[in-house]
């Protein structure tokens, strides 16, 4: 058992276990460079990034760009969502224009209009599991899940009582219509690369 180990134990036995304590000791971790740090139910999950997953993420992003200023469009950039301890940094998160931050200075879950996650294996789980519910209780309007192992995306809309009731899910290749919801754009996927 670690250090760290032995810290979460002792908060999680005194009922004290937050999302700044366990950032906290994640940030005094040796997390290689390059690896990506995320909360989800209390687990912390490190997941190096490969050139597939950065090469979608950027291809996403650009797009996104044409719409979006640069301020609006995040990248592992954390933001708490309900449940219990999900700090999040998704692979790419859109902001509402005027969104605030909180008194932690961190971007609030209700100002997020759009999330996409790229799988990697390790943690595909959660992406399709606790992440999903998680967006799905915060009411973010989109989520998009891109599986370059399967050459497919999985696209969610209309969150209603925890839940997506929108889901479509086409190949690499096929277009991923937005215009009917809150992004109002198409994305083009003829460019993703698959693992």
């Amino acid at each position: 058992m670690t250090v760290l180990d032995d810290r979460i134990e002792m908060a999680e036995s005194s009922g004290e276990l937050t999302l700044d304590m366990m950032f906290e000791w994640v940030e005094t971790m040796p997390v290689p460079e390059g690896y990506k740090v995320e909360i989800v139910g209390g687990n912390i999950f490190m997941a190096p990034q490969r050139d597939t997953h950065w090469d979608i993420i950027a291809d996403i992003y650009d797009q996104l760009r044409s719409k979006y200023p640069r301020k609006r469009v995040k990248s592992d950039v954390r933001v708490d969502y309900p449940g219990h301890l999900n700090g999040f940094a998704s692979d790419i998160t859109v902001m509402a224009e005027n969104s605030t931050k909180n008194d932690k200075g961190l971007w609030r879950y209700q100002d997020v209009e759009f999330v996409a996650e790229v799988i990697s294996r390790k943690t595909a789980a959660n992406d399709y599991g606790p992440k999903k519910d998680a967006y799905a209780a915060a009411g973010v309007p989109v989520y998009l899940i891109v599986d370059p192992y399967t050459g497919r995306w999985h696209l969610h809309t209309k969150p209603k009582d925890g839940e997506y009731r929108g889901e479509l899910s086409l190949d690499f290749g096929d277009e991923i219509d937005l215009t009917g919801t809150v992004v109002g754009l198409v994305l083009e996927t003829g460019e993703f690369p698959r693992d």
